[in-house]
């Protein structure tokens, strides 16, 4: 009866670890279209604010994902700091550009 309960436990933690990065991506995936806008728009620290907010969303999805979805999730995260960084600097069009870089990677790990 204990080996049924761990293994029904642990099929349990296994599909919820890819709901849990779905729902971190569907976050930051928001949060980046947010800054990709705002980008648009010229307003650079509003797109800090909207990069900065799907960074740790973006960073737990990579924590949870696997294989190339969670190369594509890194790879977002590695975008989003881009953004903040350009963006803190004033440079709207850079920051948009990593911005948008971001969204596809996200898109594309959340597969």
């Amino acid at each position: 009866m204990k080996t049924l309960t761990a293994i029904t436990v642990s099929a349990l933690l296994f599909a919820s670890s890819g709901v849990f990065a779905e729902e971190h991506a569907a976050t930051a995936l928001e949060h980046a279209n947010q800054a990709v806008t705002h980008g648009k728009a010229g307003h650079a620290s509003v797109l800090v604010e909207h990069a900065e907010a799907a960074l740790p969303h973006a960073k737990k999805g990579a924590e949870v994902a696997k294989g190339e979805a969670k190369t594509h999730m890194e790879a977002g995260v590695k975008s989003l700091e881009s953004a903040v960084e350009h963006g803190k600097m004033g440079h709207a069009d850079v920051a948009t550009k990593a911005a948008e870089e971001a969204v596809e990677h996200i898109k594309a790990g959340n597969k």
